[in-house]
């Protein structure tokens, strides 16, 4: 199993983009997630969408807007209330994760390398076989 994060960016235009993927291909959402955590003092989460492997090569891909969404916690935005919804018409609950800052790490391939192991850990997504 080979499991890859897809970045879509951090701004509006890219959440709805992540909203279209997920509302495309509501048959193929597995999870839909919030990575938690503090980014230069602000707490922040990060929106993604885990999907449901594909093809005989079992490539499970995970879009994420990374750190862009002020944490619901503190400040519940519009961007958020546009991640709930769409969960609601996907008849999933947001799985909320506290995870480390993407600025902790050399480089972001690292961070998402750790996500991936902390997914596979809690048993979101498949070990790689």
């Amino acid at each position: 199993m080979n499991q890859k994060f897809i970045e879509l960016g951090e701004g509006t235009s890219d959440l709805y983009e992540l909203i279209a993927i997920g509302d495309r291909m509501s048959e193929r959402i597995k999870h839909v997630m919030t990575f938690a955590t503090i980014k230069k003092g602000q707490p922040v989460v990060s929106l993604a969408l885990v999907l449901e492997p594909s093809g005989s090569d079992k490539f499970q891909p995970i879009y994420i807007c990374r750190e862009g969404v002020p944490d619901p916690e503190e400040k519940k935005t519009q961007r958020y209330e546009m991640f709930e919804a769409l969960a609601e018409r996907l008849e999933k609950s947001i799985i909320p994760l506290t995870v480390k800052p993407s600025d902790e790490f050399y480089e972001t391939a690292l961070y998402y390398q750790h996500l991936i192991g902390i997914l596979r850990m809690n048993r979101y997504i498949p070990p790689m076989s």
